[in-house]
């Protein structure tokens, strides 16, 4: 993307965000050939103090170990002064039904050469999760979102981390960082990311992601706002589509 943020039409934007989990509940039941591959990709997080049960739950930030379990989706529908955000999740236990399901909603409404994609740490992680595992299951990637042999100013991606860098690549900032610093509200009871695989696992609780999820979503489009120095869109104004 190669547009300044303030210029771009944010009705042409889909924020996006994923939930991943390791592909098994438990490290036992990973097969033994694809133990031997996890411990070779695990090699970074491997410490003294971590046990091969509490590595094996960080499996889904790895496409090659993980699913994706819940997208929420996020766009703006605006006429003149009126202003409408509308959520729509895929989630469930067949990761291949929901990949099918979210990528039918890219090509019927979301995949011209206008559309451009928003995540938070969308560039390293959301994007490339969602075409790895569409590849994987045998999905042919939409249009807008395949960036093979593009570049980096030609991918239609905003990535809200990015954007807060300025340049500076040093560190991390989690999206709950800037959304306290922003005021923008968000729940205080929910669970946050390092919670996922065991909500999913050992609690079943696959409604209370996809809670979370939309959570996510719908502060990643405020941060956006903010960052162009906007008000936040009202609560009323979001309508979440079953």
């Amino acid at each position: 993307m190669n547009v300044h943020i303030s210029r771009i039409d944010i009705t042409k934007i889909l924020f996006l965000d994923i939930e991943t989990v390791p592909q098994y509940a438990t490290y036992d039941e990973v097969p033994e050939v694809e133990r031997e591959l996890w411990e070779q990709k695990s090699k970074r997080l491997r410490s003294d103090d971590i046990s091969e049960e509490d590595l094996y739950k960080k499996a889904g930030i790895f496409a090659e170990f993980g699913k994706i379990v819940c997208i929420s989706a996020a766009y703006v529908l605006q006429k003149k002064d009126d202003i409408q955000v509308r959520v729509r999740s895929f989630a469930g236990h067949d990761e291949k039904q929901v990949l099918l399901d979210f990528m039918e909603l890219i090509r019927k409404h979301f995949d011209g050469k206008q559309t451009l994609f928003c995540a938070h740490n969308g560039i390293e992680f959301d994007f490339p999760y969602l075409a790895r595992r569409a590849l994987i299951h045998g999905i042919t990637i939409p249009r807008s979102l395949d960036t093979r042999g593009k570049k980096p100013w030609e991918t239609p991606y905003i990535d809200t981390l990015d954007l807060w860098r300025f340049g500076d690549y040093k560190n991390y900032t989690s999206l709950k960082l800037l959304a306290h610093i922003f005021a923008i509200p968000t729940p205080k009871d929910d669970i946050d990311g390092s919670m996922v695989c065991d909500v999913y696992w050992r609690e079943n609780d696959l409604q209370r992601i996809v809670t979370y999820c939309q959570k996510d979503v719908i502060a990643i489009l405020q941060l956006f706002r903010r960052y162009r120095c906007e008000e936040l869109i009202p609560d009323d104004a979001v309508v979440v589509v079953e």
